[in-house]
């Protein structure tokens, strides 16, 4: 009577999954056709793991089961309730279906990673999944999930790099954090490389409430405790401290400050009715064929503008050692240094993700999502920069023995 029942019923789940194969149901959602074959082969064998671990221990202190509790488990199909045993002492540890997972699916936690690192909100992503998967998975668990990117986070973080690199590009982005229940300013520092063979890497990044020798200093010799040598060009954005931290760690390296952010914090102090006029003079400073004309140029400067805005020409005259490096170059590696446009693309690129997020709730919440963003940015980082032969071969003579070139 018994095997007719069991013959019965495999009938039916046959008629049932053909019902659903042709209409696209899932046949392994709560109301799948093999739903039941999928939750009794889960119980079945959480109930061979609990009865391996109690021959063990009932031979030691006499450990025995202890009631059932229910439990819903997430897959990729759509949600199984199932029933899992327990123990008297406790120290049951099932494997096939750990205790306190609800989301039984590599590839379902993989979607949940990639979705948050496309920018979408926890609640977004939960709708999602809902609706292809009818799967609930709490905001509590998808946190758990993508909190499993920590350990690649500091492994990158920690990675060998290459010994010398040609140009570096460094700039910061700013964003809220709660701490303490207040919310607070974070600025994550970014250090964008080029390598010899003309390709860009992330070298590191850094989360820090404020900059200045001491930190720049710490982020230098992170840098060269993982493997670099040498850096022959660095452009900034006349970040605080640095010049005097890369002189200490690095004092070969020639520092190029961003002239677009020079410009931008100069006409911050211009009047808007001579902001036109200063501008066209002022082109003809970091625009001209050389150092010695771009110096004459910012006399001239000076002598029309400097009585009427006295700070700004200041800011040029003393920032120009920095200003004025990218003159000695030929126009293609002017247009790499004497701006940090290579890493504000960069930035332009993680804001498209980070956009929608109010104040993170901790630094590694921040640093998660940077770095799911940069992992998606840095798939189309396949090759070297346009004409790098003809650069490099350049680099190599302005920077004789630094550089070792395979031809």
């Amino acid at each position: 009577m018994e095997n007719k029942k069991e013959e019965f019923n495999l009938e039916e789940i046959k008629k049932k999954a053909l019902a659903q194969l042709r209409s696209g149901q899932s046949l392994y959602g709560k109301d799948g056709a093999f739903a039941p074959l999928l939750k009794s082969f889960l119980v079945a064998a959480i109930e061979g793991e609990l009865d391996a671990h109690l021959d063990e221990e009932e031979r030691k202190d006499g450990n025995r089961r202890n009631g059932k509790v229910q439990k819903t488990v997430q897959t990729n199909t759509g949600p199984i309730e199932i029933e899992t045993s327990r123990d008297r002492n406790s120290t049951f540890e099932p494997e096939i279906v750990k205790k306190r997972e609800t989301v039984l699916a590599d590839t379902l936690e993989s979607k949940i990673i990639g979705m948050y690192g496309l920018g979408m909100s926890f609640r977004d992503i939960s709708s999602h999944l809902k609706e292809v998967y009818d799967a609930d998975i709490s905001h509590a668990t998808m946190s758990a999930i993508t909190d499993r990117v920590i350990p690649a986070i500091k492994e990158w973080q920690a990675r060998p790099l290459e010994p010398v690199y040609c140009i570096v590009w460094l700039d910061a982005m700013h964003y809220k954090v709660k701490e303490e229940g207040k919310i607070v300013s974070r600025a994550v520092y970014h250090i964008l490389g080029i390598n010899v063979e003309g390709r860009k890497d992330l070298l590191g990044m850094y989360v820090s409430e404020s900059e200045g020798a001491t930190f720049w200093l710490s982020v230098l010799t992170d840098l060269r405790n993982r493997g670099v040598e040498d850096i022959l060009i660095a452009s900034i954005d006349n970040l605080k401290g640095f010049a005097e931290a890369i002189q200490s760690t690095f004092p070969q390296t020639e520092v190029q400050s961003c002239i677009v952010h020079q410009i931008r914090n100069s006409l911050k102090y211009v009047t808007s009715k001579d902001q036109k006029a200063f501008i066209a003079d002022l082109k003809l400073v970091y625009r001209a064929s050389t150092k010695d004309l771009a110096e004459q140029e910012l006399d001239a400067l000076e002598q029309k503008w400097g009585k009427k805005y006295p700070l700004v020409i200041k800011s040029w005259r003393s920032n120009w050692p920095k200003l004025s490096t990218y003159f000695k170059y030929d126009p293609a590696i002017r247009k790499l240094i004497y701006t940090t446009n290579a890493i504000e693309g960069f930035h332009r690129q993680v804001r498209k993700v980070t956009k929608t997020k109010g104040a993170f709730p901790s630094d590694m919440a921040l640093l998660k999502l940077v770095f799911l963003a940069y992992r998606n940015i840095r798939k189309k980082w396949t090759s070297p920069l346009q004409n790098w032969g003809l650069t490099v071969s350049q680099l190599s003579i302005w920077f004789e023995g630094r550089l070792n070139l395979n031809f």
